[in-house]
């Protein structure tokens, strides 16, 4: 038999059997099975578990995970756990206050302060976001799963899906558990089993597209210029993440793209670019840490996804989290997407809008009113994490001058920082602004352009400055259609 973590309930005791615990543990059928007990899993386990729906929550592997991303986690994502009741996750596990980012370009810095008149604040006090090691938070999720009474977390391994012959519904999954096949059955098929899906390819019609890693090194006791802030370097090559993840330990992450020939083997590989390249563009309080991290030799990486979103139109099934939308993980959304979702999917799913989840066209209406209804947040996240990894990792004349502008852009101060930063920490939902500060943000590129070249060459410029805006089109227009058609 799998085995089975369930919370004790009042039917140990009491005379009068819990049917749906039964039915759960004896015969693995439920409301809702899930598959994958990560973030988002755990997150939408509980949250139908708190509305009286019975659930099982399946995951390969209980052990505690140990990955290199998601580990900061925005404001609006901090808000979102609280609307679930999940905050005190963050409890317990050393997180990190993260008030801010830190832009270094070029040596120059900038403070770009979360924004307290952006809606996430209270009583005027700035948002503030929270950083931690991955593994110790999705245990506290997983504790929160087992500690609620209509949730069964089961430890096995999904291996498929079990599908009505005539008329395509998806009735559960099978598994295998310690070498013997099983299965689960539910109303509704959550499936949440991340960026490496196995069920992804057969029911979206999109790819994931990836063309650069992020590898990860982890300092001790590094001295960062600015505490409490995530830290992102820019310079000639691709952008260098620096962010706490504990008291003494600070995540190190440089996005190395495909083919980069400073990371080829005749250079020293990855490690040689680390050394060579990366090590001498670090701020100087960092560089000893960042060292003795790479002495060490414990790098691991992740690529660098891309998946756009799509509507979930099979009957029985949803696919949500990095299974089904992922963005470049250099905005640090990817949580908050996911909270998020679960917000307005609990919303949307309650027993009030959906008493029986057996009924498939009533949720299939309400995961199309979910599909646009979480634009407003997970577009602009998306967008603006792909739009600003193409400036940040800039690799021609026109990215640079995008990538030039938009630091200009920020030591500004004011709303050439609030807006923005508001956007990227899940505050502001309005895809408008963020097309309005993007495209502040080119004009001000071609401003800069024009104002530092000499009269006799102003021609030249302005063709020039016709390329900066036209590259300025190619970066974003693509994303926008990409969450307008899907």
């Amino acid at each position: 038999m799998p085995w089975m973590l369930d919370s004790p309930t009042e039917s140990a005791e009491d005379p009068i059997v819990d049917i749906s615990e039964e039915r759960r543990r004896l015969h693995h059928e439920a409301d809702v099975v899930v598959v994958g007990a990560g973030i988002l899993g755990c997150a939408i386990a509980v949250a139908l578990g708190r509305q009286g729906r019975s659930v099982i929550l399946l995951e390969k592997s209980l052990k505690e995970p140990d990955r290199i991303v998601g580990e900061l986690l925005q404001p609006g994502g901090v808000d979102a756990l609280e609307k679930l009741g999940l905050r005190d996750c963050l409890e317990e596990i050393d997180a990190i206050v993260v008030k801010g980012y830190e832009v270094i370009y070029y040596g120059e810095e900038v403070e770009i302060p979360y924004p307290a008149e952006a809606g996430g604040g209270v009583d005027g006090k700035r948002p503030e976001g929270r950083s931690f090691h991955h593994g110790r938070f999705i245990r506290r999720l997983r504790e929160a799963a087992t500690k609620q009474p209509n949730v069964t977390v089961v430890e096995t391994t999904v291996t498929d899906v079990v599908k009505n012959g005539w008329t395509g519904q998806i009735l559960g999954v099978e598994s295998t558990t310690k070498g013997e096949k099983d299965y689960f059955f539910g109303h509704l098929t959550i499936i949440s089993d991340g960026y490496a899906s196995k069920f992804r390819k057969e029911y979206i019609k999109h790819t994931p597209v990836s063309k650069s890693k992020f590898w990860g090194l982890e300092l001790m006791d590094a001295d960062l210029p600015m505490p409490k802030h995530g830290h992102v370097v820019l310079g000639d090559g691709a952008p260098i993440l620096l962010y706490q993840i504990g008291t003494h330990e600070t995540r190190a992450l440089i996005d190395i793209p495909e083919h980069l020939p400073s990371a080829s083997v005749a250079n020293g590989g990855v490690k040689g670019h680390l050394r060579n390249t990366v090590l001498p563009t670090l701020p100087k309080c960092v560089q000893s840490s960042f060292e003795a991290a790479l002495d060490k030799g414990a790098l691991r990486s992740m690529p660098n996804s891309f998946l756009p979103p799509s509507t979930n139109k099979t009957p029985g099934m949803v696919m949500l989290g990095d299974a089904m939308n992922m963005r470049h993980p250099l905005t640090g959304g990817g949580m908050t997407v996911a909270f998020n979702d679960v917000v307005l999917l609990r919303d949307l799913l309650n027993p009030e809008a959906v008493p029986d989840l057996s009924d498939t066209k009533a949720v299939l209406r309400q995961m199309s009113t979910f599909h646009w209804r979480r634009k407003n947040l997970t577009s602009v996240i998306n967008i603006l994490a792909q739009a600003l990894y193409s400036l940040f990792a800039a690799n021609d004349p026109h990215l640079k001058a995008l990538q030039r502008g938009c630091f200009r852009y920020f030591q500004r101060g004011g709303q050439c920082v609030d807006g923005p930063v508001g956007l990227l920490a899940g505050i502001i939902r309005q895809p408008l602004v963020l097309f309005y500060h993007f495209f502040t943000v080119a004009l001000l590129s071609i401003w800069i352009m024009l104002s530092e070249t000499p009269v006799w060459k102003l021609p030249v410029a302005v063709v020039g400055s016709v390329g900066v805006f036209w590259k300025a089109c190619v970066v974003i227009f693509p994303f926008i259609w990409s969450e307008v058609r899907s």
